[in-house]
């Protein structure tokens, strides 16, 4: 992926090669291409995918940098997201996902709405099914993630908080799903997460009002973690970030499988059923070993993921 420092040095490398051109044309029609093109190479990666630098290696930053529409997503940040995804899935050495903007006072608008004006009613609904599916595969995957929200998370954006597993928000924040007003309902997993995090009552209300909630509510709701001061909830989640790298890296996954799997059986039984399969997958690993050697050793443990 290409840095927005990489682009802005190759569209000034083009402006350098071609200004000269552009002075003297007589119709101004290349002035105004390579005007044009500066400004498309000039733009940031809309999704932005990037493992942070030592001592804080494992920790992956998924960045959202749509300034113009607040981080509204179109199906080109949709295809972005979900190709973000894919790399984290076929990379076993990252231990957490921040889910973070680049955009002051913005998490994510939502659905790009300009966009669905376009959109017939099939396109509308394929848009649907494929957010709704990428937010699952978000969700399934086997590390913590947590988004930082700082800002406004309306509609598709507070949705994909909704896919994460631990939500920070600045006091800035503001968390809705407005779906109702438009005369629709959520479509990427609002209606199933939601109520599943703060209870089925709150959620109703929630979505049957479109009321938004500030960050200081959604605390004792349980549906953001904490509440900090606004321009702090990255440095928040860093920490917590840095506090999951320590310990063994598959019990992490396995406590997420367990949790998650756990809660979507029928009985009490069958989810200490699940508890017991992802323990039993953690008996014979070296991490568990390493563990033991280094409380009985008085050290910090070094877990390798085996």
């Amino acid at each position: 992926m290409r840095s927005p420092r990489g682009l802005l040095a190759i569209s000034g490398y083009l402006a350098g090669r071609h200004a000269p051109a552009a002075s003297v044309s007589t119709t101004g029609h290349h002035s105004l291409f390579f005007a044009r093109a500066f400004q498309i190479l000039a733009q940031p990666e809309p999704v932005r995918l990037q493992e942070l630098s030592a001592p804080d290696s494992g920790i992956l930053e998924l960045r959202l940098e749509r300034p113009e529409v607040k981080n509204a997503i179109n199906w080109d940040v949709m295809r972005r997201l979900r190709s973000a995804i894919e790399k984290i899935q076929a990379d076993a050495t990252p231990k957490v996902v921040l889910v973070a903007s680049s955009v002051p006072g913005a998490f994510c608008a939502g659905a790009d709405l300009k966009e669905r004006k376009l959109m017939g009613s099939s396109e509308v609904g394929e848009y649907a099914r494929s957010l709704r599916s990428t937010f699952s595969s978000f969700e399934a995957l086997p590390i913590p993630t947590i988004a930082v929200i700082e800002g406004a998370a309306l509609g598709g954006g507070l949705e994909l908080a909704l896919s994460c597993d631990l939500r920070i928000c600045g006091e800035n924040a503001e968390l809705g799903l407005p779906e109702t007003g438009l005369a629709i309902i959520p479509g990427a997993g609002g209606t199933q997460r939601l109520p599943r995090i703060v209870g089925r009552s709150r959620a109703k209300e929630l979505i049957f009002t479109g009321c938004r909630c500030d960050p200081a509510e959604a605390v004792m709701m349980g549906l953001a973690n904490y509440c900090v001061p606004a321009g702090e909830a990255y440095q928040k989640a860093l920490d917590i970030a840095r506090e999951i790298t320590q310990k063994g890296p598959l019990g992490i996954r396995m406590a997420k499988k367990a949790i998650n799997q756990g809660m979507e059986v029928a009985d009490m039984s069958s989810a200490l059923a699940v508890e017991g399969e992802c323990y039993e997958q953690l008996l014979h690993t070296q991490d568990r070993l390493e563990a033991l050697a280094a409380f009985a050793e008085k050290r910090k443990p070094v877990y390798t993921g085996k």
